[in-house]
């Protein structure tokens, strides 16, 4: 596993390069190279053994669609990164309820999670273009839930890497927000990418006790 994690920290070091000089082949080259990292980890700690495995492999794989996806900047790549990213979300969530889920904690984290979410809806909505409305909408729910989903998880595994990880996600796409829809500068890259590739690694250790 440890060659794995060393490969997409490798590429996401030349990813980070290529986007502050703005070099887009390059990108275009190394970030789904970045991502093939963490499916391959998850792999090798035995992602296909378990249930709750080969839910946290789908989600991996889509998120590599994603990543694939929202290299190209026009709109309509977007949209598929977007939708992407949304069922590697709802993968997750079904990962959290194979292990189980504890009713309480998730409803106790619900409350900073939803309000969390609120304030998010305020802060990126007015920016947000009118195709792109509901798409959004959907994935802030969704990303919500599934992070509130990790915390019951945590309560039956024990494991707390499994909501470490979502939060993780939950801030790296606050990143990604940011910079379609309010800000684009190198700094969202510059926190954001290290933030998800983190995750997605974190998802796949979890895989190792579970």
């Amino acid at each position: 596993m440890m060659a794995w994690i060393a490969l997409t920290a490798g590429a996401l070091a030349v990813v980070l390069a290529a986007e502050y000089r703005g070099v887009r082949q390059l990108i275009m080259v190394a970030k789904p190279i970045a991502s093939v990292g963490f499916i391959a980890a998850a792999l090798s700690a035995g992602a296909l053994d378990s249930g709750y495995g080969q839910a946290v492999l789908a989600a991996l794989v889509l998120s590599w669609f994603g990543d694939v996806f929202l290299i190209p900047k026009d709109p309509p790549w977007f949209l598929l990164g977007l939708v992407s990213f949304l069922l590697g979300h709802v993968g997750y969530c079904v990962a959290f309820l194979v292990v189980g889920i504890d009713v309480t904690t998730a409803l106790v984290a619900l409350v900073p999670m939803l309000g969390a979410a609120i304030v998010v809806a305020r802060w990126l909505l007015p920016s947000v273009p009118d195709r792109l409305y509901r798409p959004v909408i959907a994935y802030v729910v969704v990303i919500t839930a599934m992070a509130v989903l990790s915390f019951g998880a945590w309560t039956v595994t024990e494991d707390w890497r499994i909501p470490f990880a979502a939060v993780l996600f939950f801030l790296s796409d606050l990143t990604v927000a940011r910079d379609r829809f309010v800000a684009k500068d190198f700094l969202n890259r510059l926190v954001g990418l290290p933030l998800y590739y983190a995750a997605q690694l974190v998802f796949a250790w979890t895989l190792i006790a579970l």
